[in-house]
């Protein structure tokens, strides 16, 4: 019924629970913490690169220890994080990977689509997401045995005997789509392709004008992958202050919002032993990242009124 409840299943089918460690991203929407929690494993946050939103493999490195079950790595923004480095590293502990995809359906690293790295891929259809269902979930695996458990635990542990009986195998969950927002989701699938080009289009518009603006950082694509662009984020300089431009740019008749949350820095998972400024690039990117307008066939003209009115509030400043 959506990513989360995708991450929950996948950890749950893996038997993840007390005493285990789960190292994920500390960038990301909180949901992938709460799955996590939810299960009764300990959260271990990993720091962003320097220049890149997701996970670092080498900070993810030294978090390993021998209570680590799962690394899971977000794909932020539709950006495919270091896959192929983090499913060595998950083998090399004798853990499992599970890929938050929730944003990147449709993208690609070292010629893999996400979803198809580690054991398996969670992706959502959130109204934000590049294909929507107006909610909902799914899990990928190219493991019978994994995805027999996902199938049986999605639907209250259930399974058919005959037309009309249902045999109960075990506890499970009520994370099954329904057909109606199943049915919008497939529609949209027959024309992912286009949907795509469509927003990389659009990135690839932002990318042009936005390189003769001073005090926004576009980030570079990573050789080897392909983004979904399910959000365009740029970074703006450590002394122009984020919050001001949403709200200058609010008065513009423009909306524009922040990239996404350093997880470590809340309340939430302060028990953990987590205090603000322990994962500084996280950080940085949760004060700084500033979200743009993506929109179906976005006109080149709408683009060039953003940055110019971009470029126009930063001046200001």
């Amino acid at each position: 019924t959506s990513a989360t409840t995708a991450l929950h299943l996948a950890l749950t089918v893996l038997e993840v629970g007390p005493g285990d460690e789960v190292l994920l991203s500390d960038f990301t929407y909180p949901a992938t913490a709460n799955a996590v929690i939810q299960t009764g494993a300990t959260p271990v946050f990993v720091d962003s690169g320097v220049n890149d939103f997701a996970m670092d493999p080498e900070h993810a490195r030294t978090l390993v220890s021998r209570r680590t079950r799962v690394i899971m790595p977000v794909d932020p923004f539709g950006q495919p994080a270091d896959h192929p480095s983090l499913e060595r590293l998950a083998a090399e502990a004798g853990a499992r990977l599970v890929v938050d995809a929730a944003c990147s359906l449709g993208a690609a690293r070292g010629g893999r689509e996400c979803g198809a790295h580690g054991d398996m891929g969670c992706f959502s259809f959130h109204p934000r997401k590049v294909v929507t269902c107006g909610e909902g979930g799914m899990v990928t695996t190219d493991d019978s045995s994994l995805a027999s458990r996902l199938r049986l635990l999605r639907n209250h542990g259930s399974r058919k005997i005959g037309e009309r009986t249902l045999e109960f195998i075990e506890p499970g969950f009520n994370y099954r789509l329904s057909e109606i927002p199943a049915a919008l989701g497939l529609a949209q699938m027959g024309r992912l392709d286009q949907i795509l080009f469509d927003r990389r289009t659009t990135a690839g518009r932002y990318d042009e004008a936005l390189a003769l603006v001073p005090g926004v950082e576009v980030l570079e694509t990573v050789p080897g992958t392909i983004q979904s662009y399910q959000s365009y984020v740029v970074v703006l300089d450590d002394s122009v202050d984020r919050d001001i431009v949403i709200a200058e740019m609010a008065n513009e008749g423009i909306e524009t919002t922040i990239g996404t949350y350093a997880c470590h820095e809340h309340p939430a998972f302060s028990k953990w032993g987590y205090s603000p400024g322990d994962l500084p690039n996280s950080g940085r990117f949760a004060d700084r990242a500033l979200t743009l307008p993506v929109i179906p066939r976005m006109a080149r003209s709408q683009v060039e009124r953003v940055v110019e009115t971009l470029a126009s509030v930063l001046r200001s400043l």
